[in-house]
Formats: C-alpha cells, sequence, structure tokens
C-alpha cells in the first residue's frame, strides 16, 4: 500500500467517524450539530480522494473544486452524487454562522440519505485505485 493509499483509507475511516457522530446527534435530535457532521464526513471523503492524486487545498472550497476538476469533470464520481458536497458546504456555513439559522430534522435526514451515498462512490474509487 503506497502512502496515498494510507492516508486514503485513513481520511475514509475519519468520513465513516464523522457519520457515526452525526448518526448520534441525529437520534439526540440536535440538528444543527448533525448537519456539520454530516458535512465534515462529505469533506474527509472528498480529501480522500485528492490523496489519492496527492493533491490538497487549505480551504474548503478549494478542496470542493479540486473534487470537482479531479473526479466530478472525468466521471469517476456521479455528478448527481457529487452535487451533495458543495450544497451542504453552504448549509453547514449557515447553520454554523448564521444567526437563527436552524437545520431542520427533514434536511438532516435528506442529508443523511446523500452523505451515504456519497461515502459509497468515493469508497469505490479508492478500493480501484
Amino acid at each position: 500500500m503506497t502512502a496515498q493509499d494510507a492516508l486514503a483509507s485513513h481520511r475514509l475511516a475519519r468520513a465513516r467517524e464523522a457519520l457515526a457522530e452525526a448518526d448520534l446527534l441525529i437520534s439526540a435530535k440536535r440538528w444543527n450539530g448533525a448537519l456539520n457532521r454530516l458535512y465534515y464526513a462529505l469533506f474527509y471523503a472528498a480529501r480522500a480522494l485528492l490523496a489519492l492524486k496527492r493533491i490538497d487545498s487549505s480551504r474548503h472550497s478549494g478542496v470542493i473544486a479540486l473534487f470537482q476538476e479531479q473526479y466530478v469533470k472525468p466521471g469517476s464520481v456521479p455528478a448527481e452524487i457529487a452535487r451533495v458536497l458543495p450544497q451542504a458546504f453552504a448549509r453547514r456555513q449557515r447553520a454554523d454562522y448564521g444567526d437563527f439559522a436552524e437545520a431542520t430534522e427533514s434536511d438532516v435526514q435528506t442529508l443523511r440519505g446523500d452523505v451515504e451515498r456519497f461515502l459509497d462512490a468515493c469508497t469505490k474509487v479508492v478500493d480501484h485505485a
């Protein structure tokens, strides 16, 4: 296993851990916290794929742009699955930093399913690298 394969696997494990944390927050009806952890599950998974190409960014928007360029445009991750990453980033920004912004149960439950599909797609790319 190469160093970038090991890093990709580590980041995918962090993504799954963030998803598990989101599930705990969902069970406690802590919607903003769950939204945060769901976004980070996506973010870690995207960075897992970037590790395979030895690229990264210090900014969330940079990770999103690189992920789109390197994996969505070439078709490695379907656009309909990948769209959740920038959408969740915007939602997380509002929920974390916006005054009076509250995530809803419906939003979080929908996002949770999208996150699962995103992680599965990223896992397939890593497994076939």
